[in-house]
């Protein structure tokens, strides 16, 4: 599962390590990949149309437009 020279470089070096120093360099890969998602997590892009519907249950069986004429009436006291 090769991506580059560089990546078969590494893990023919990796494979030559002992065992010990194999773990060790696999830990201190998760913890380098621990923080740097931690400084940058991955964003996940949004639609603002993923809310189109919620809380709709809500507004069920009541008129817009009596509320809204509620609403303006409850401003003047």
């Amino acid at each position: 599962m090769s991506t580059s020279p560089q990546y078969d470089e590494i893990l023919n070096r990796f494979e030559r390590l002992s065992t010990a120093d194999q773990l060790q360099l696999l830990e201190d890969l998760v913890a380098l990949m621990r923080r740097q998602i931690m400084d940058h997590p991955p964003r996940t892009r949004h639609s603002i149309m993923e809310l189109r519907g919620l809380g709709k249950e809500i507004w069920e069986g009541i008129d817009a437009q009596e509320y809204v004429n509620q609403e303006r009436a409850s401003w003047n006291g």
